[in-house]
């Protein structure tokens, strides 16, 4: 077996302690993190990840928790209007999208769970530079340099799935 089987049976059963200790310095860090390697390296190359340039991995942090509408004008109370609304896209899907306004000129390729905790999701998106010579030369990836906006149009694997739930 080579070293990723072993790295993603690791993580189908993730040692508590050690990820507690992540969570609790990936809380300090910013929102949209660029990062040099991923942290789940198994997870990255099966979604396409390769350690070339124009290829980049953004850890991105999302909020838990319920959605609420505003308020309505005019001082009614919200008997009838329930403020509470479920969210139709899947916090994957929302971590996608605020990494690609983060960064303009990438496409999101994909993206992956890393950790949760009481207050927050984080993923790592694969984010692809679509003017890098070196993705413009590769055959796997030239596909991508004729896309605009994948992630809004929901085009990604994990938007896709989302859309096909709700």
């Amino acid at each position: 077996m080579g070293y990723l089987k072993y790295v993603q049976q690791a993580w189908k059963k993730p040692d508590r302690e050690t990820l507690k200790k992540r969570i609790l310095v990936w809380r300090g860090e910013p929102v949209t993190l660029r990062l040099t390697n991923p942290t789940r390296p198994d997870r990255a190359r099966s979604l396409g990840y390769r350690a070339k340039q124009g290829i980049l991995i953004v850890r991105q942090r999302i909020d838990r928790g319920g959605h609420m509408k505003p308020k309505p004008a005019g001082g009614r109370r919200p008997k009838r209007f329930g403020r509470m609304f479920p969210i139709r896209k899947s916090y994957q899907v929302i971590a996608e999208e605020r990494a690609g306004k983060k960064f303009p000129n990438c496409e999101v390729l994909n993206s992956y769970w890393v950790g949760k905790d009481g207050k927050h999701y984080w993923f790592e998106v694969i984010l692809v530079d679509r003017a890098h010579p070196q993705i413009k030369k590769d055959k796997t990836l030239k596909w991508i340099t004729g896309q605009k906006k994948r992630v809004l149009r929901g085009l990604t694997s994990a938007a896709r799935e989302s859309s096909r739930r709700n």
